[in-house]
C-alpha cells in the first residue's frame, strides 16, 4: 500500500491489514523518530470494528523501534494532532475519516503535529519493504484513559473569552470519534446542544448520518426549532453546518464567512485564504468583491496546509469541511470549525442563514464520480491526457461563467469530474458528457 491524499486507507483486514500496520509502525519510527533522544508516538483512533487491531499493530510497531508509545484511545484526528504539538511527539490516528466501516485507514503527523510532505512518505514508503529486525530494545505502551481536558481548553480559546450562551445546535457526531468530546465542548461554551448519532456500535460511524449526509442533521434541526446543526465525520477533522431551515452550509460558506469576520477584526494574514481546486467560482467572486486574494492548491489539506505556512496566512480549507485556523491548529478540527461558526453567529445577532447567504452566492456545481477497473500506473496523467480534447471542448462551451475539473482520486479507483455553469441544467449536461468520455476512454 502506498500513501493517498490523505495517509493509507484501504478495506480492513484485506488490504489494510495487521501485518501491514505493524510494518508501517516500525518504518515511520524509523524515519520521523531517528532524530529524537526519548522519542514518543501518540496514538488515536475511530470507533471502528477494525480500530482496535489496527491500533494495536502500529503501536506495536512504533514500540518495537524503541519509541515510547501513548495510546490516546477514541479521540478525534485533531486532538491526536494537538497532543502532538503540545508533547513535541509524533502523531498517528488509525481512521479512514469518512469512508465506510469497513475501510480504515493510517494517519500519520510528524514531530509537533504537522502532516507530512510527499518527500518524507516517499521516504517510509521506501523503508517498508527493507525493514530488518529490530535494533533497539522495546519503549513501553502506556493508555491514557482520557485526553480530553486539555484539547477542551484548546478549542475553547478561540472565543478569547465569549460565550455561545442561547444558542441551540445540534451535534451529528457520525458514531464517531467525538461523539463524547463534541458535546463536552460546545455544553462548556454555553450552547444548548443536542446530540445526535453519538452511539457508535463499531460499524456505524458514518452510517447514514455525518458530513456526508447532512440531511440527517438537518432533519433533527427542523424537528428541534434549532438555531443551526453541525455535522461532523467520523474522524471529526471536517464539518458541514446546516442552519435553521435545514439547508446545507458547506466549507465555501464556511470559509467565506469565516475570511469576512476575520478581516473584519483585522485577523485574515495578508487578507489572504487558501483554498483548492474544487472550492466554487462563486467563492472566488466573493473574495475578489470583498477584496480579499486567494491562493489555489491541489485537493488534499495537506496543500493546503503548506501553502498556509509557506504564504503566512491564517485561513484555508476545503468545500468538503476541512477549514485550518492556522493561528490555532496544525490541521483540520471540526470542532474548532463549529466553535468559530457559532460564535461568528452569535456575535452578529443574525441567523446562519444570513450569514452564509451574504459571504457568496454559488454557482450550480455538480459531481459526478466515474468508477473505473483500476488505477493504472501514472493515473492522473492518464486522466489529463486522453480526456484533454473533451475538457476543451466543454470549457470553450462554458467560457468565463463556468469551470471544469476532472481529476482522479487519491483513494479510490474513481475519475472524479466537477463542473460548475449559471444553471444545473448545463451544468449537469457537461459533467455528464464527460463522465460518458471517462467510460469511453477507461472502460
Amino acid at each position: 500500500m502506498k500513501f493517498g491524499t490523505d495517509g493509507v486507507r484501504g478495506v480492513a483486514n484485506s488490504e489494510l491489514t495487521a501485518e501491514f500496520a505493524l510494518r508501517l509502525g516500525r518504518a515511520a519510527a524509523s524515519v520521523l523518530a531517528s532524530s529524537t533522544d526519548r522519542p514518543t508516538v501518540v496514538i488515536g483512533g475511530d470507533t471502528r470494528e477494525s480500530t482496535p487491531m489496527l491500533d494495536a499493530a502500529l503501536s506495536a510497531g512504533f514500540s518495537a523501534e524503541g519509541v515510547r508509545v501513548v495510546r490516546l484511545g477514541v479521540v478525534p484526528t485533531p486532538l491526536v494532532a494537538f497532543e502532538a504539538q503540545r508533547r513535541g511527539a509524533v502523531g498517528a490516528m488509525v481512521s479512514a475519516s469518512h469512508n465506510p466501516f469497513g475501510d480504515n485507514g493510517i494517519k500519520l503527523f510528524a514531530a509537533g503535529g504537522s502532516k507530512l510532505t510527499d518527500e518524507v512518505e516517499r521516504r517510509i514508503e521506501a523503508q517498508l519493504d527493507v525493514m530488518m529486525s529490530p535494533s533497539a530494545a522495546p519503549a513501553p505502551i502506556a493508555s491514557e484513559t482520557s485526553a480530553h481536558g486539555p484539547y477542551v481548553d484548546h478549542v475553547l480559546s478561540v472565543l478569547d473569552g465569549r460565550r455561545l450562551d442561547g444558542l441551540s445546535v445540534v451535534v451529528d457526531a457520525a458514531n464517531g470519534a467525538a461523539h463524547e468530546v463534541a458535546a463536552e465542548a460546545l455544553t462548556a461554551a454555553g450552547a444548548d446542544v443536542a446530540v445526535v448519532a453519538a452511539s457508535p456500535d463499531g460499524r456505524n460511524i458514518n452510517a447514514g448520518c455525518g458530513a456526508t449526509v447532512p440531511s440527517f442533521v438537518a432533519d433533527a434541526v427542523r424537528s428541534r426549532g434549532a438555531d443551526l446543526g453541525v455535522a461532523l465525520d467520523g474522524d471529526a477533522d471536517r464539518l458541514i453546518a446546516v442552519d435553521h431551515t435545514g439547508a446545507v452550509v458547506d466549507g465555501d460558506h464556511i470559509i467565506a464567512i469565516a475570511a469576512a469576520d476575520l478581516r473584519s477584526r483585522g485577523r485574515l494574514r495578508h487578507d489572504t485564504v487558501v483554498v483548492t481546486v474544487m472550492t466554487n467560482l462563486g467563492f472566488r467572486l466573493a473574495m475578489r468583491a470583498a477584496g480579499i486574494d486567494v491562493v489555489e492548491t491541489g485537493v488534499g489539506d495537506r496543500y493546503v496546509l503548506e501553502a498556509l505556512a509557506a504564504g503566512g496566512y491564517s485561513l484555508g480549507g476545503e468545500q468538503s469541511g476541512h477549514v485550518i485556523f492556522a493561528d490555532h491548529a496544525t490541521t483540520g478540527d471540526g470542532l474548532l470549525t463549529s466553535l468559530v461558526l457559532l460564535d461568528a453567529v452569535k456575535r452578529s445577532g443574525r441567523p446562519l442563514a444570513e450569514l452564509a447567504g451574504e459571504a457568496m452566492t454559488p454557482l450550480p456545481q455538480i459531481l459526478v464520480n466515474v468508477r473505473v477497473p483500476e488505477r493504472v500506473p501514472d493515473f492522473g496523467h492518464e486522466v489529463s491526457e486522453r480526456l484533454a480534447a473533451d475538457i476543451v471542448e466543454v470549457e470553450h462551451a462554458l467560457g468565463d461563467d463556468g469551470r471544469v475539473l476532472v481529476r482522479p482520486s487519491g483513494t479510490e479507483p474513481l475519475i472524479r469530474v466537477m463542473v460548475e455553469a449559471p444553471t444545473v441544467e448545463q451544468a449537469q449536461a457537461a459533467a455528464d458528457g464527460l463522465a460518458a468520455a471517462a467510460h469511453r476512454h477507461f472502460g
